[in-house]
C-alpha cells in the first residue's frame, strides 16, 4: 500500500520543522517546496533530513523541489508560505502581500492536487484560510487552518508550568480567531479531570489566559530576529497525523462555519473532529453569555480582516482581468 504523500509549501523554519516532525513519525512521504529563487535550499534541507533517517529509524522518502509538478496528487498539503512583517510595513501591507502569495499557492494546489486536504499555517491565519478556500474552490471541509492546536498547547504548557504537573494531564479548548481575540475556555480546561478553576485562583488564571493570547508575541520579543516554529510545526504535524491516520482527533481548528455558532460563512477557530475527510464534524458547545460575547468579538475581527483583504486584492484581480 502506498504511503500518504504530504507536501509542505514553504521550506523556512516552520515548513522544514513540520517536515522533520512528520518524517520522524513516519506519517508518509514528503515533498518540501519553495520558490525557484531559493535554488537548492529545499533540496538541501530535504537531503539533510533524509540523512537523519538511518539515525532516527524512519523510512519516509523526502524530496526538495521548486516545481509544483513534484507535488502532484498529494494527500495533504501544508501551506506555510508568506512574508514576515518587516520594519515600516503596515498590517495592510502584510495582508495584501500574503493574500497574493497564498492565492498563487492555492491556485497551484488546485491544479496539481485537486483531492488534497489543505492545512494553512500562513498569517494572518484566519484570512489566509478563507483565501485558500476561495481560490481552490475545494469543499470547505478539506481546507482548514492551524492555530487552535498551537494556542491550546501554549495554554496547556503554561498551566502545567504553573501547577508543576505533566502537560499530558492538562486538557484545554479555545474558540475564535488566532491572536488577541482568541477565547480560551477556562471551564473546559482540566488537570487530570479536575477543573482548572479548582486549582488556580481566578486572577492568576486570567494572567495565564493573557499570556496564551500573547504567546507568539512573547517568543518574537525574546528571539528578536524571528518567530516561533517548533510548536507551530508540531501542531501542524498533529493535524497531518489526524488526517493521514484517520484519528478522529477532537482539536480546535480554523474551520468554515456557516450556521455553526451563527458565524455566517467564515473560517474561525472551533472544536472539530479531524479525520481522513478533513474537518469531519464541528462540535457546537453551549457558551455562557461572557464566552459568547468574547467569541462574537473575535468573529467580527475575522470578518473585518477578510473584508479588508478582499478590498486589497480586488484591484490586482481587476487589472489582470483587463489585460
Amino acid at each position: 500500500m502506498p504511503r500518504p504523500k504530504i507536501t509542505i509549501i514553504g521550506a523556512g523554519n516552520v515548513g522544514a520543522t513540520t517536515a522533520h516532525w512528520c518524517a520522524a513519525a513516519e506519517l508518509g512521504d514528503l515533498v518540501l517546496l519553495d520558490i525557484p529563487q531559493t535554488e537548492g535550499m529545499p533540496r538541501g534541507k530535504a537531503l539533510d533530513l533524509a540523512q537523519a533517517g538511518p539515525i532516527m529509524d524512519f523510512d519516509s522518502r523526502i524530496v526538495g523541489t521548486t516545481s509544483y509538478d513534484d507535488t502532484a496528487d498529494s494527500d495533504v498539503v501544508v501551506i506555510t508560505a508568506g512574508s514576515a512583517r518587516k520594519p515600516g510595513m503596515t498590517r495592510d501591507d502584510l495582508l495584501a502581500i500574503n493574500a497574493r502569495i497564498v492565492g498563487a499557492v492555492a491556485d497551484q494546489v488546485k491544479r496539481t492536487s485537486p483531492r488534497a486536504a489543505v492545512i494553512v499555517v500562513s498569517n494572518p491565519l484566519d484570512a489566509m484560510v478563507q483565501r485558500t478556500w476561495q481560490v481552490t474552490g475545494f469543499p470547505p471541509q478539506r481546507v482548514m487552518g492551524q492555530a487552535g492546536v498551537l494556542d491550546a498547547a501554549r495554554f496547556r504548557a503554561f498551566i502545567a508550568m504553573e501547577l508543576g504537573v505533566s502537560v499530558e494531564d492538562v486538557s484545554a479548548m479555545l474558540l475564535g480567531g488566532h491572536g488577541d481575540t482568541m477565547v480560551p475556555l477556562t471551564r473546559c480546561c482540566a488537570v487530570g479531570g479536575i477543573p482548572v478553576a479548582e486549582l488556580i485562583a481566578p486572577d492568576r488564571l486570567e494572567e495565564i489566559v493573557r499570556r496564551t493570547r500573547d504567546g507568539g508575541a512573547e517568543i518574537v520579543g525574546l528571539l528578536r530576529t524571528g518567530s516561533a516554529y517548533y510548536a507551530p510545526a508540531a501542531a501542524t504535524a498533529q493535524m497531518v497525523e489526524a488526517i493521514v491516520r484517520d484519528k478522529k482527533r477532537v482539536v480546535p481548528c480554523a474551520a468554515y462555519c456557516d450556521r455553526e455558532y451563527g458565524v455566517g460563512g467564515y473560517y474561525v477557530g472551533v472544536p472539530c473532529v479531524l479525520g481522513a475527510r478533513g474537518i469531519e464534524r464541528i462540535l457546537e458547545i453551549r457558551l455562557t453569555e461572557s464566552e459568547r460575547a468574547a467569541f462574537q468579538k473575535s468573529v467580527e475581527a475575522v470578518k473585518g480582516l477578510v473584508q479588508r483583504m478582499a478590498e486589497l486584492v480586488a484591484p490586482s484581480a481587476d487589472a489582470c482581468a483587463q489585460r
